[in-house]
């Protein structure tokens, strides 16, 4: 045994009979994890699954930018528009509810690696659509493959960052969104006149690939292990993240662990589905999924339609992109307030806010664009709306994870995800159809009312997890 595991404490080394009694009684994951320093490792950990955010930024960025496009080449009406932004997120609705079950059964790591490469063919194939089913259908394709992302990146997450700043962590993971919207937009800006919508597609796909790879150095969830009661699986997963704590932060020892009973050791593993709906879990999942579905309605319902929107509203094509671009840089003081607030706040508090501050800047932002107000109205107008939005979006990432148990946390987030979706697919459709009938004003006040909805659910059915450990949350 080396020097580093030599020094550790009860249940931190790698002994055979420190192996055996974590097999009789667990290893004690929650009580090692969360008394471990925040190192250079965690954060490689964390920044390899946080590639699951910018590409699917710069996925739906792209087709923002594109849609109007899209819509010229294939000679669509505004209904068929709506149905083509809506595609992949009927894919990602399917996407969601199915990896989170798998994850929860078979482990995050392998559910994990397959996401990416429907990713990667769904973008190469719409590169090669011949018309505007075929775009569809790839388009959903690729969305499958996105959706698997969201549940396991949370829960692993969620599962590897320690208590009092898994919070921030999470939320954090949605900074990517704007990187990766405003990556779309310069892309799009400086290639599509050049390459095409079908070349954007197809190099898009290129880095799927290097994605795959580097996914491999991601361990399986220590937490997910003991709680399938892989016992020794999860002392091999736990021990050498201590160690390479410790050796990241230059430590020869590390603080005694407290004491945490989990799940498995009391409570058999039934129905993931079911799970949802028992006891203190049923009114989580409620509001989880009302939040989700009403959230993602009016977000997609508005970023989907924003380039091809300020296009109608008689802005050029490359203005509206910059336009779209420029509000879009708001989003990183956005997530970064949020990530702030939710450890100081707590997660329900900052929620509301977010979503509150999102319904106000959607309605004026939709004042900006239907009466064609000067260039300065309408991005000041984009840009408190993309804070919050980005904001949002923080918060419920950093939430949803925390309110459920290790044995169905992966299940939780993904059906919360997938009724997400359901608001998405529904969004951009709904947006064509209220557009030529309300115009501008209207939709944006569509998308305000579906926040400040969001918002009330939130405060009469959400509960506060701040400070506390999974364990804790979760029973």
């Amino acid at each position: 045994m080396n020097t580093l595991t030599r020094d550790l404490p009860q249940y931190g080394g790698t002994s055979p009979s420190q192996a055996a009694a974590g097999a009789a009684a667990g290893v004690n994951v929650s009580g090692r994890l969360d008394r471990l320093p925040m190192t250079g490792y965690q954060r490689m950990l964390f920044a390899i699954i946080a590639t699951a955010w910018l590409f699917d930024s710069i996925d739906l960025g792209i087709m923002t930018f594109m849609l109007g496009t899209i819509k010229t080449e294939f000679g669509l009406t505004a209904a068929q528009t709506g149905l083509l932004a809506s595609s992949s997120f009927l894919g990602m609705f399917l996407g969601a509810a199915s990896a989170g079950m798998l994850a929860d059964k078979f482990g995050r790591r392998p559910v994990f690696q397959v996401s990416m490469i429907f990713w990667g063919i769904g973008s190469l194939m719409c590169g090669y659509a011949s018309n505007v089913n075929e775009l569809m259908g790839w388009r959903v394709l690729l969305g499958f493959g996105m959706g698997m992302e969201f549940p396991i990146g949370l829960a692993m997450v969620s599962e590897i960052v320690p208590a009092d700043k898994r919070g921030r962590y999470v939320a954090i993971l949605e900074g990517f969104w704007p990187f990766g919207f405003i990556a779309a937009g310069v892309i799009a800006y400086l290639s599509l006149g050049h390459i095409g919508w079908r070349g954007i597609f197809i190099a898009l796909a290129v880095p799927a690939i290097f994605v795959l790879v580097v996914r491999r150095m991601v361990p399986e969830s220590a937490r997910w292990l003991e709680d399938a009661g892989r016992y020794a699986e999860a002392e091999r997963v736990i021990s050498h993240m201590e160690e390479r704590v410790m050796h990241s932060a230059g430590l020869r020892s590390l603080p005694e662990p407290k004491r945490v009973v989990t799940a498995s050791q009391y409570q058999s593993r039934g129905s993931l589905i079911g799970e949802l709906f028992k006891g203190i879990y049923a009114k989580r999942t409620i509001m989880l999924w009302s939040l989700w579905f009403l959230a993602l309605l009016g977000y997609y319902g508005l970023t989907s339609w924003l380039g091809a929107l300020l296009q109608q509203a008689g802005y050029e094509v490359t203005k509206s992109v910059l336009y779209t671009v420029y509000i879009s840089l708001a989003g990183i003081p956005g997530f970064i307030c949020a990530a702030w607030l939710v450890e100081r706040w707590g997660r329900k508090s900052t929620c509301m806010l977010m979503l509150l501050g999102s319904a106000a800047a959607a309605y004026f932002y939709g004042q900006s664009a239907a009466t064609q107000a000067p260039v300065s109205q309408l991005i000041g107008a984009g840009l408190c709306m993309q804070f919050f939005m980005f904001g949002m979006w923080s918060v419920l990432y950093a939430y949803t994870p925390e309110l459920y148990p290790t044995r169905s946390r992966a299940t939780g987030a993904g059906f919360a995800s997938s009724i997400g979706r359901i608001g998405s697919l529904i969004g951009p459709y709904v947006v064509g159809l209220v557009l030529p009938v309300a115009g501008q004003l209207g939709v944006f006040s569509l998308g305000a009312a579906c926040f400040v909805a969001a918002a009330l659910v939130v405060l009469f059915l959400g509960v506060e997890t701040k400070g506390r450990s999974l364990e804790e949350v979760s029973h």
